[in-house]
């Protein structure tokens, strides 16, 4: 069963919302040219809402030794082994924005280590999930890891933090059934594909006459 709800908890009106939530939402929707439904949902606490979204801004818009896009990898990696339907399409959005890639995002959240990133980000990553499934374990090997990519105190910080900070932006949006936006979807897919293999022209005709489609028809093999 299908339902166009956003959440499952009531959502308030805009008008009945405290006068800083309404101007926080007019300069959200100006920016990005509409109201992400996370504001919605988590407006339904607006004290909530103001902490959660000064956390957020403290972390993801701090000058970093982590770039706009790996603090975004990050968000959409443990997102991903969290199971998060709303994280991962929001931020796989805007991780395809500042990538300026179609397919980052995808590959991210289906499996990192084969991703198209570089080794420094996969030991990020790497780090991020055991911070997500394994925080006990952190030790000082980590670290040693982690130094040798070129990665200083602060930014393993950050990268304990967002994995943190979204650890429970995860479980709020599964348990009130957030849902995404449709203009998530559509954001950042016009970037080129920058796989020369999966874009190159043909230049052999194929060597079997009939369609594609035909090619892949099933074949009858029912017994008479």
């Amino acid at each position: 069963m299908t339902s166009d709800a956003i959440s499952r908890f009531p959502v308030p009106d805009l008008a009945d919302l405290p006068a800083d939530i309404q101007q926080l939402f007019y300069d959200v929707s100006e920016k990005a040219g509409f109201v992400p439904n996370v504001f919605w949902v988590l407006a339904h606490r607006p004290d909530e809402l103001r902490a959660f979204w000064a956390y957020h801004e403290a972390l993801m818009r701090r000058v970093s030794g982590l770039s706009k896009g790996e603090r975004e990898m990050i968000v959409v990696a443990t997102s991903a082994e969290n199971n998060c339907l709303y994280c991962v399409v929001a931020h796989g959005a805007i991780l395809r924005i500042y990538e300026k890639s179609a397919v980052i995002a995808d590959e991210i959240a289906t499996n990192y280590k084969k991703a198209n990133i570089s080794d420094r980000q996969k030991a990020m990553l790497d780090f991020a999930i055991k911070t997500c499934n394994r925080s006990q374990d952190i030790g000082e090997e980590d670290f040693t890891l982690l130094y040798q990519y070129g990665f200083s105190d602060d930014d393993i910080w950050d990268i304990a933090a967002i994995t943190g900070l979204f650890a429970l932006s995860n479980r709020m949006a599964s348990l009130t059934s957030m849902r995404p936006n449709a203009e998530f979807f559509a954001i950042g897919r016009d970037f080129p594909i920058a796989d020369p293999i999966a874009t190159q022209a043909l230049t052999n005709k194929p060597k079997v006459n009939e369609p594609m489609s035909q090619q892949y028809e099933p074949a009858d093999d029912r017994r008479r």
